[in-house]
């Protein structure tokens, strides 16, 4: 059964099953000790730290290992923001970053920090002249994911690092998508990473804190980790973590060359076999082995489920498939459909012909679902009726989309529908398929129990 998610969990690279295995017989004593076996533990721990910090690109003495990537995010930003509250209590990231980050911002402004969300284009990337003016002289960290974990876009470390070098800013990276494929360019001064993200165990972060870099690492002094990650290391998975990196490392620039054909080949077909497909993200800038693509007038978890029996494992970012019933923020911060999303990862190794039948399978899939939802199959012709409310509240996605899709032919190129709906992807997704469409989206205003979203038709 094909797997295309990598971007949640990798599989386990061999490398770190072996090294795993290996290291199980040599890697359980206590470091810290002088005897013999504590020796061997501090030997493979030394070289594992030599190893992850040579392609993280820092000093091993820089480097620690944490308990999570996501771990890894929370130290990083909490010991920042601490080691330089004299500075100020300002923190900046972008609206797209991982929610270990925005999890993060969020506890820090409801203790009376404050929060700068800098926007990005409808390809998920900041600008490094907008992120540079949210720079203030009271901005104690900054925050920027190298690559987004839904849509594969490539930040702008590099310039966006110089912005902050020159503001006297450190630059914490999320680099937890990107690591596999090379080191982080850029005058970073914090990186994490997660070690899962590229075949390595789960249970493994990396934390690489600069020299001179002012960081005050948060909870209880533990002597472990230079006080960074408190408690026991675990040695085994840690040896197994930096092992696979460096495999990974060894195959990243044939195999980024080879997925990201087999990508470009899913953004090109997708968009020729699917009727109103929005692909997203990037088509340039981006991570070589994910991409993504929305599909008008589907229900994602419908579609999820539909692909999974047809033997392929993906994620989405669609409103229908969270239990919050909201849209992927990331989605949401991008401006672009919703509803239907589904997120392609595609792990090292992936053949070609899995990649071929995805493509066969996926054209009637969707039909399948939009028949059963009753979605439009074309637009009706003009009708007399200047105005057209379609009452959808109480129906969730895409439901609303839907049914604006078949009322659009009961006005006349002029008219206007009202979709009346208090689902929360209706405000994302009226509007996405307003510019798919070509039709002109009017806004929205309050209206009873819900909100009401104006359409004038256009063609």
């Amino acid at each position: 059964m094909p797997y295309f998610d990598a971007a949640s969990s990798a599989p386990l690279h061999p490398v770190a099953r072996q090294a795993l295995q290996a290291s199980l017989d040599e890697g359980w004593a206590d470091p810290a000790r002088l005897y013999r076996e504590g020796r061997r533990a501090r030997l493979l721990l030394d070289a594992a730290r030599e190893a992850a910090a040579e392609a993280v690109g820092c000093r091993p003495d820089e480097l620690s290992f944490t308990s999570s990537g996501t771990r890894a995010v929370h130290s990083g930003i909490y010991g920042s923001l601490s080691g330089r509250r004299r500075v100020g209590r300002h923190l900046v990231v972008s609206a797209v970053e991982h929610s270990s980050v925005l999890h993060s911002a969020a506890s820090h402004e409801a203790g009376g920090g404050s929060l700068t969300e800098v926007v990005v284009d409808r390809t998920g990337r900041v600008s490094p002249d907008v992120y540079a003016a949210a720079l203030r002289p009271d901005t104690a960290l900054a925050c920027l994911q190298s690559a987004n974990h839904e849509v594969g876009t490539l930040q702008p470390v590099a310039e966006v690092a110089e912005a902050c070098r020159a503001a006297g800013v450190p630059l914490l990276v999320d680099a937890a998508q990107s690591l596999a494929w090379g080191p982080v360019e850029g005058a970073w001064s914090i990186l994490a990473a997660s070690a899962h993200k590229w075949g390595g165990p789960a249970g493994v972060g990396l934390l690489a804190v600069r020299k001179g870099v002012r960081f005050a690492p948060q909870g209880p002094a533990d002597e472990r980790e230079s006080g960074r990650a408190a408690g026991f290391e675990n040695i085994p998975a840690i040896v197994a973590a930096a092992a696979s990196l460096r495999a990974v490392r060894a195959e990243a620039e044939a195999e980024s060359a080879r997925l990201r054909g087999l990508v470009e080949r899913i953004r090109t077909r997708v968009a020729e076999l699917v009727p109103d497909v929005e692909v997203v993200g990037d088509p340039v800038r981006r991570l070589p082995h994910l991409v993504t693509f929305s599909c008008l007038y589907v229900d994602g978890e419908t579609l999820l489920h539909e692909l999974d029996r047809a033997e392929f494992s993906v994620s989405s970012g669609s409103s229908c498939t969270s239990s919050t019933l909201t849209p992927s923020h990331v989605l949401r911060a991008m401006g672009v459909l919703s509803e239907g999303n589904v997120r392609v990862s595609l792990p090292l190794g992936t053949p070609a012909q899995d990649v071929d039948r995805f493509l066969d399978v996926l054209p009637g899939v969707v039909a399948s679902v939009r028949t059963k939802l009753g979605a439009p199959v074309a637009t009706a012709g003009p009708a007399d009726a200047e105005e057209f409310v379609v009452d959808s509240l109480g129906r969730l996605c895409p439901i609303p989309v839907i049914e604006l899709a078949k009322a659009i032919g009961n006005v006349p190129v002029g008219g206007v529908v009202t979709v009346l709906a208090d689902d929360e992807a209706a405000r994302l997704d009226i509007p996405a398929w307003c510019e798919m469409r070509g039709q002109e989206y009017l806004g929205e205003h309050p209206a009873e129990n819900g909100t009401a979203y104006r359409v004038r038709r256009v063609s």
